[in-house]
């Protein structure tokens, strides 16, 4: 982050902003098998498909899924496939830590 000015962190802030809710988080898992379309990502993410198309017009927005109308159909597929190395690395970093915290927990648990 070092050297960004301050119009950039606000980029990179809402960039991540766009990745704080769980629903982007299903519909960005969803798409790494390839590209699907709205029906197929509200079945899969158990969400309507406005709600869906909601969240895919966010991350349209910051770039991370592109929209291509085929006749009738609109699919949605990954923009860039590095989104998946910064999803990984903080999943694994969540994951890590919630282990970490069971097993202290446990711990404590075990001592009573």
């Amino acid at each position: 982050m070092e050297g960004l000015s301050e119009l950039a962190l606000n980029h990179v802030a809402q960039y991540f902003s766009a990745l704080s809710e769980p629903t982007r988080l299903k519909i960005l898992n969803n798409l790494r098998d390839g590209e699907k379309n709205v029906g197929d990502l509200a079945s899969a993410c158990d969400c309507s498909q406005a709600n869906v198309s909601r969240h895919l017009s966010t991350l349209a927005k910051h770039g991370m899924v592109v929209r291509e109308g085929r006749g009738t159909a609109v699919y949605y597929r990954i923009a860039d496939e590095s989104i998946y190395a910064l999803c990984d690395l903080v999943c694994g970093n969540v994951a890590r830590q919630l282990e970490s915290q069971a097993s202290l927990l446990g711990g404590l648990q075990a001592k009573k």
